[in-house]
Order: structure tokens, then C-alpha cells, then sequence
């Protein structure tokens, strides 16, 4: 690990703001380290009021030209964008790897998502037109408009350094608005990349900054007058908190928060499968995930021979840093984070779950320093204990029991959180009826993360959501612009009477 002495010849993250690199005025920063060895890589700074001033003020400037520019041209700088990303993919993926943990095979897959988000953002000549209706009345017509807010702002998590902030700036930017991004501190480098990268696709200066910091820098956002939108996706408290800071500031928000993600596995279903989509969905970038399963609801009588196999599975997991080859699952983001989800492990025992695979006894052998943790099965957990009602966001996962597919379906739906669930079954007639009947915003039949591609929305139900609107795919369209609805008449005589009734058709 770095020593003290180490951090001045550390590099320092930039902002990026007007279309170049610059320096923070704040004197506090962070430190950004590498989960597999424990290292200190960069400082990053933290941003005071003044910095997010800036960076607004940039984008507030930028504004009208872009807001003017005609959408097909807006177009034509994305499918630039979109080419470049793809080009520099590998570099990105290792990016993100470098500073969240995760295996490069899994995040080379979730930049490809992002980019599948640039593309769908690349059909905005069409995706923002208008309806017209000819002689809605007597001479008169009535056309729709969508326009764009202004300055947007996005407040993104660690765990997804590329996909998420793909999520919001390229769809809010196509829209014709401006962008500040703060992503998490804890992973800076790949934002400011993907900002070099705009503007070498012709982004103009100022439509898209990048900006750092924790909850200074979020408030300052949250309070900025010329700010107009914000999303973010993170954990509930802090979603709720940021719903309604927005709200009272008149601003829009979309607040995507926490997940407790169920997979129900009837007596019907391949066992083989689901195990290994199971092992995938639990124990994948180490459980952090927003779509991670972390309950697994055995109906019926399979409930034995299911935790069998998924706990065989999880003790053959090849563990290691995200960079080696044919690594399952890497560490865990930060140290304090490694620790508080071994905690959550020991909390289950204390609170009678059968823990049948315990993943604070893996020791990566030569990384001594890394944030590593393996993977924790538990079995016959209950919904009063902790395990089962807190977001660990770490690899483990709880098997609880049900009896028939509506207690598990009444179960799920008892749940806090509703961002997304999964059903395995052959059962035509059980997928429908789940499919039906669950309060869950994304569903997946025989498939563990459901995370719709991007001409669909991503977004979850009650907890797991504050705001109206979904990100990315028409909703986000929705939620980057505003309609206007314009009623036309032209007059054919010199001169009309004056009219003091209520407009009606005809």
C-alpha cells in the first residue's frame, strides 16, 4: 500500500469543464485505490459550491447553440461518440476494473450496454416529434412539441463507472440540454475519459462537464438555480433524500434507489440452469450490483436439492484480482465495504440463518492488501432477519422457503424494495400469472437480470424508485424534455367578433 509519504507524486483527477481539464479549487480530495491490491492510484477532488458553479455555468452558456442545433445533427455527433467508445472499449472496460474491481469481461460487457444506450439516443430526429391533428376545430389546428430543460445534472454510483452515467448524459444531451455529471469519487477516471472522447467526436465545448466530490458537491447540484433536472441511481436513503430536495426546489428528478432482488425457482424449473444463472446473477462483480439477485425463493420441495447445487457451484468460484484471466469474481470496491458485508455474514449466523458456505474463509493468497471476500450462501433465512431485509450489495446470497408460487409471489411483493425479480419455471401459465401478479418493475422469465436493452426503460417500483419516470428508452426522452402544445388559427376575414365564451370544438 502507499504510505503517507507516497500520496504528493499520486496524480490528482481533473474536472472537466467548457470542453478542457481543470483543477479544483477545494483543497479536499480522496483517494481512489485499486480493490486488488489495496494501493492508493489518484487523488480526486472534492468539490466545493464554487467548482459546481462553474461547471454550471459552462453548461448554462452552452446552452441556446446547442438547444438550436438541429436534432439530426445532434445525431451525427453521437454515431461519432458511439464509434469512438467502441474503439476505446477495452481501455475503458480496464479502467473500470482498475478502480471498481470487477472482472474486464464484465465490464467490457457493461460498457457495451451503455453504448447500446448511445445508439438508441442516435434516433432522436425521430424519437422527439411532435403529433399534429388537422381542424381539431373550425379552422383550427394543434400540433405537439418536445423541447428540451436546460441544464441536467447526473449523480451516479461506483458500481457501473461507464454503463450508468450512459444511462442519462447521452440521452438528456441528444434531447438538445447541456449535462454536469458527478460520478461516484470512488471511481472517477472513466468519466473523464468518456468526456475527452465527446469531444473528440465534435461535442461542442461546455454541453457535457464532468465534476467530483461527496455530499458538498451534491447539494451544491441539488440547490443550483439553473440546474433543471437531476437523476441519480444509488441507495435508497439517499435516493428519498434527493427526491425530495429536488422537489422542493422545483426541479425534476429521477431517483432510482436500492434492491432487494428476488429469484422464485419452482419445482418445475431445470435446476442445472437456474443454479448456474443463479451463481452468475449473486455472485457477479462480487454482488454489487443494483440488479443483483440476493434471495432466492425455493417453492415447494426443491428447496434442498437447489442449495446443493448453488453452494457447489460457489465453492468452485475462481477468486482473484479483475485484471487475471478466467477470474469468476473480483474484490469488493473499498476496504470498509469488504468489511461491513463480512459483518453482515456474521449477523446471519447471530440470527439463526444456516450459513452453508461461508465466504469470509477465502484468503487470496499474495493479496493480502486486496478488498477480497468469497462468496456466502445462506439457507432457510426468514424476512425478520437482517440479512434479509438490508441491501448488503456484497456476495451473498439468502435461500428462504415457500410452499406454493402465490405465498412466493405474496412474499416478494411484501418486500421494500421492488427493482427487479426472476422466475425460473417451464410453466407457461406460472410465468403469466407471476408475470401478472408481482409489484416489481423489471421481470425476468428464466433470465436472472432482467435489465432491459436500451430502447426499453431501466427503473424499479416503491422503494427502489423516487420520481415518475424511468431512465433511459422513451421514458428517459420523457423525462429530458417537456411538451408544448400549440393551437393554430388563421383568421380568413379582416375582422371577427369578440368572443367571451369557452372555446369548444366545432
Amino acid at each position: 500500500m502507499n504510505k503517507p509519504d507516497d500520496i504528493g507524486s499520486i496524480e490528482t483527477v481533473s474536472l472537466w469543464v467548457n470542453g478542457r481539464k481543470e483543477a479544483a479549487t477545494s483543497r479536499r480530495a480522496g483517494e481512489v485505490t485499486n480493490p486488488a491490491t489495496g494501493a492508493v492510484t489518484r487523488r480526486v477532488p472534492f468539490c466545493n459550491r464554487a467548482d459546481i458553479d462553474t461547471a454550471v455555468a459552462a453548461a448554462h452558456a452552452a446552452y441556446p447553440k446547442w438547444r438550436d442545433t438541429p436534432p439530426l445533427r445532434r445525431a451525427r455527433i453521437l454515431m461519432r461518440y458511439r464509434e469512438l467508445l467502441e474503439a476505446n472499449r477495452e481501455a475503458l472496460a480496464r479502467l473500470v476494473t482498475d478502480e471498481h474491481g470487477k472482472t474486464l469481461s464484465d465490464a467490457a460487457g457493461s460498457v457495451q450496454r451503455g453504448i447500446e444506450v448511445v445508439e438508441f439516443a442516435m434516433g432522436i430526429p425521430h424519437l422527439v416529434k411532435g403529433e399534429h391533428s388537422e381542424e381539431v376545430g373550425t379552422g383550427v389546428d394543434c400540433h405537439s412539441l418536445r423541447q428540451p430543460l436546460g441544464v441536467c445534472a447526473g449523480i451516479t454510483p461506483f458500481n457501473f463507472p461507464v454503463m450508468v452515467p450512459l444511462w442519462m448524459y447521452p440521452v438528456a444531451i441528444a434531447c438538445g440540454n447541456t449535462f454536469v455529471l458527478k460520478p461516484s469519487e470512488k471511481v472517477p477516471s472513466a468519466s473523464m475519459r468518456m468526456a475527452e472522447l465527446f469531444k473528440e467526436a465534435g461535442l461542442p465545448d461546455g454541453v457535457f462537464n464532468v465534476v467530483h466530490g461527496d455530499k458538498e458537491a451534491v447539494d451544491a447540484i441539488l440547490d443550483h438555480p439553473d440546474v433543471k433536472a437531476v437523476s441519480f441511481v444509488g441507495s435508497t436513503p439517499i435516493a428519498k433524500y434527493i427526491y425530495e430536495t429536488c422537489a422542493r426546489n422545483g426541479k425534476r428528478v429521477q431517483a432510482l434507489g436500492g434492491a432487494k432482488n428476488h429469484a422464485v425457482v419452482l419445482p418445475d424449473a431445470d435446476l442445472e440452469f437456474a443454479a448456474d444463472a443463479l451463481i452468475g446473477a449473486a455472485y457477479g462483480s462480487a454482488g454489487e450490483r443494483c440488479m443483483a439477485i440476493s434471495a432466492v425463493v425455493a417453492v415447494g420441495d426443491v428447496g434442498d436439492a437447489l442449495v446443493a447445487k448453488i453452494r457447489d457451484k460457489a465453492a468452485r468460484l475462481k477468486i482473484g484480482p479483475g485484471s487475471d484471466k478466467d477470474v469468476d469474481m473480483g474484490p469488493l470496491v473499498t476496504r470498509a465495504h469488504r468489511d461491513r458485508v463480512a459483518g453482515y455474514v456474521e449477523k446471519g449466523v447471530a440470527e439463526g440463518a444456516k450459513l452453508v458456505l461461508d465466504g469470509r474463509a477465502f484468503e487470496a493468497a499474495g493479496r493480502e492488501e486486496g478488498f477480497f471476500l468469497g462468496a456466502s450462501l445462506f439457507d432457510h433465512v426468514t424476512p425478520d432477519m437482517t440479512i434479509y431485509q438490508d441491501e448488503i450489495f456484497g456476495p451473498v446470497l439468502g435461500v428462504l422457503r415457500a410452499k406454493t408460487l402465490d405465498e412466493s409471489i405474496r412474499l416478494v411483493n411484501a418486500n421494500p424494495y421492488a427493482n427487479g425479480t426472476a422466475v425460473f419455471t417451464r410453466s407457461g401459465g406460472a410465468a403469466r400469472k407471476f408475470e401478472r401478479e408481482i409489484d416489481v418493475g423489471m421481470v425476468g422469465i428464466n433470465v436472472p437480470i432482467p435489465v432491459p436493452i436500451a430502447f426499453f426503460s431501466f427503473g424499479g417500483w416503491r422503494g427502489s424508485l423516487f420520481g415518475d419516470q424511468h431512465v433511459h428508452g422513451m421514458e428517459g426522452v420523457r423525462f429530458y424534455t417537456r411538451g408544448k402544445v400549440v393551437t393554430t388559427r388563421w383568421p380568413t376575414t379582416d375582422t371577427e367578433a369578440p368572443s367571451f365564451n369557452m372555446p369548444t370544438l366545432g
